[in-house]
Parts: structure tokens; C-alpha cells; sequence
């Protein structure tokens, strides 16, 4: 849930957040007054059963337990396996086994009394031909298919969202950004650190509030086009990192590898230090984060359509405060950000001049002020897409 390795960065005494271990011995100690006393305090001879190696020895035990436990259940019936890879926080890619079987109170099954089937987007699965959804439908008329409500939520926001060009752009940006800084264990250990400093600097000066909760350790994940929500949760990273992310940028653009990698982040640098960057980043959080409490929402396991259908009704009802009354919240939000950040604001009734990819300015054919193209082109457009 907190999106953290099995074992904490930092399990000292003086931690706010000592990962999932340690957390879990807490709790499970707090159920027995006579092992709390022990646990984690008083073990004999320092023997509090905490380190790397145990943790290891723990998690195998588990694994050897389960795998035992459905090796019982399965008996000598059919199953199936499926296999996959992907990464884990540290970029490594880690291999899962999945094993599938019918348990013993499941054998009575029958697609008769099937009533419902949803999968993914996948041809295979809900292929109108020979797809699973359309074999099973030509024995069970009843069975009707159902795609993933908080699925079908994510994909229509970024086959949307791409077709708008500035944030289709805006988008390529930030999947860009995420590999260059997200590609190596080397940055994002840097990303960390420089964060860590900002933390505790801001701690130090008044700046940054102190209580449990806050300040937990953030990373910058590129967002996927079928993940949840993965483009609200990056966005509000990235904001949050900026100035640790242009640090790092500014030392790849230094001491990169090549004049590529070199090149590539001092493009990056170019393109975030510009007021459109900006502007976008925090357009795309606002109207995401009214969708985000949509996908959570819809994710509920007792959902029903008569419902989501009312809910994307409510959604639509604070897209449309927003586009109301939000244009001026939303450039003073702009406006303090890029003042934080030393990035140059526009003046709104100036001429707008169109840069591009390389940086070069042109003006566009058609005479707009930048107030015509960012409140109309792009605020009011993108709302209405």
C-alpha cells in the first residue's frame, strides 16, 4: 500500500517510516502484552529476529507454506500456469509464477449458471469473433461481458487527452522525463538525496510541516496508458519533485554517459523551464484529480452501473465548476509556481509565440495574445474534450 520495497530504507529507532517489516512485527507484538514487552526492546542478547537474512529466511518459510498448502488442495486435478515479468522499485524485473485450478468447492460449476465475465482490452479476451467473452456468450446468452469500469475510465482520458496536440506533447514530456531519471538505480538514489536535503532543509527553515504522515519518501513513475490513475499519482510527484528533478537533470546534462543522453536532458530542461510546461502540468492535476476520486470510485467491488453512470454525472457537474469558475485559481497556482522556480511568466495580453521541438521561436500565422491561447486553446478546449 505504500508502495515500498518488503524491507524500509532506513529501520532505525529515529525513523518515521520503517517499512512494511517492522511496522508488521509492531502490530503483531501489540496483540500479546507479554511478547510486546520483548519484541523489539528487551530480546535476550540483542535477538530481535530483524535482519536482512531473517526477513529472507521468513519470506521463504512463507513461500514454502503456501506452495505446500495448494499442492493439498490441488490433489491430482488440472491446472494451468501463468507467468510474467515486470519491475520492481528498483528496476529490476522480477518473474511471477500464477497457478490456477478449480479448488474442491468449486467442481459443481457450471457455465449455465454463468452470469457475468469480465476481462482487459485484450482481442483475445474480448474479441467479438473468438474471443473468451464471445465462446462463452454462444453457450450462455445470459453470461454478459462487463469491461472494468476504472479500466475503461483510464483509457478514454489518454485516447482523449492525446488528441489535444500540446498535451499529447506534454505527455511524450513526462514519459521522457520518467525513463531519463527512472533508468538507472544510480538517479533515482540522486532524485532521493537531493529530495531528502530540500526535506530537511525545508524542515529546518519553517517551510515543511512536520507530523506523521507527511513527507513520505516520492519517486517519478511513468504512467501507463491502462494503470489507474498512474497519470494523476506521476503528476502530483512531479510537482512535488520539480526542484530535486532539475537537479538531477542539470548533473546528467553535465556528466551524462554521451552527448545523447547529455543532449536529451538539457532538451528536458529546456522544455520544463518554459511557462506552457508549467501551465499544462497543473491543468492536466486539476482535471485529473476530479477523475481520480471517478476511477477510485468505480473500483468499489459493490459497484453497479446504475451507479457509475450517476457518479461520471457528478464528475462532469465539477468539470463544469471548473471550467466556470477555475481559470483564474488555476493561473494564480501557475503564477506562484513558476515564481518559486525562477521560470519566466507570460504577460497574458502579449502576442503568443509558438516554439518548436528544437526550441526555435516562430510566431503563428494567426495574430492571439497569450490570454486568447491559454484560456481558450487550451483550458477551455481540453474541458470540453
Amino acid at each position: 500500500m505504500q508502495g515500498l520495497a518488503f524491507r524500509g530504507n532506513d529501520e532505525s529507532e529515529e525513523s518515521l517510516n520503517q517499512g512494511n517489516f517492522i511496522q508488521l512485527l509492531k502490530v503483531l507484538a501489540s496483540c500479546n502484552e507479554e511478547i510486546n514487552n520483548v519484541v523489539l526492546k528487551n530480546a535476550l542478547e540483542n535477538l530481535k529476529l530483524i535482519a536482512p537474512s531473517i526477513q529472507k529466511d521468513i519470506i521463504n518459510a512463507c513461500a514454502v507454506e503456501i506452495t505446500n498448502a495448494i499442492i493439498r488442495d490441488l490433489g491430482d486435478d488440472l491446472f494451468s500456469i501463468l507467468v510474467d515479468e515486470c519491475q520492481d522499485i528498483s528496476v529490476k524485473a522480477q518473474m511471477g509464477v500464477v497457478i490456477r485450478y478449480i479448488n474442491k468447492f468449486g467442481h459443481g460449476l457450471s457455465v449455465s449458471s454463468l452470469r457475468g465475465q469480465g476481462y482487459d482490452g485484450a482481442s483475445d479476451m474480448k474479441g467479438n469473433l473468438i474471443g473468451l467473452k464471445s465462446l462463452i456468450l454462444r453457450e450462455n446468452s445470459s453470461a454478459y461481458y462487463v469491461h472494468c469500469f476504472a479500466h475503461q475510465l483510464q483509457l478514454t482520458l489518454v485516447a482523449i487527452a492525446k488528441k489535444h496536440s500540446s498535451i499529447s506533447i506534454f505527455l511524450k514530456t513526462v514519459a521522457h522525463l520518467c525513463n531519463i531519471v527512472g533508468g538507472s538505480c544510480k538517479r533515482r538514489d540522486m532524485l532521493r538525496e537531493k529530495q531528502r536535503e530540500k526535506v530537511v532543509e525545508g524542515i529546518r527553515i519553517g517551510e515543511i510541516a512536520i507530523r506523521q504522515g507527511l513527507n513520505q519518501e516520492m519517486t517519478i513513475k511513468r504512467p501507463g496508458d491502462t494503470c489507474w490513475s498512474s497519470h494523476y499519482s506521476t503528476l502530483i510527484n512531479l510537482i512535488y519533485l520539480f526542484s530535486s528533478l532539475i537537479d538531477v537533470l542539470e548533473y546528467i546534462g553535465e556528466n551524462g554517459n554521451d552527448d545523447l543522453e547529455r543532449g536529451e536532458a538539457i532538451e528536458l530542461l529546456d522544455i520544463m523551464s518554459r511557462f506552457e510546461f508549467i501551465f499544462v502540468l497543473f491543468l492536466m492535476r486539476k482535471f485529473l484529480e476530479i477523475t481520480h476520486d471517478l476511477s477510485q470510485a468505480l473500483q468499489s467491488k459493490d459497484q453497479n452501473i446504475v451507479n457509475a453512470m450517476q457518479l461520471v454525472k457528478v464528475s462532469k457537474y465539477h468539470l463544469q465548476v471548473v471550467r466556470d469558475d477555475g481559470w483564474k485559481s488555476l493561473l494564480l497556482e501557475v503564477v506562484q509556481f513558476c515564481g518559486k522556480h525562477d521560470i519566466v511568466v507570460l504577460e497574458m495580453d502579449d502576442l503568443y509565440t509558438m516554439r518548436t521541438m528544437r526550441g526555435r521561436s516562430r510566431r503563428r500565422t494567426e495574430k492571439m495574445t497569450n490570454l486568447h491561447f491559454y484560456r481558450i486553446e487550451l483550458f477551455y478546449s481540453v474541458i470540453d474534450m
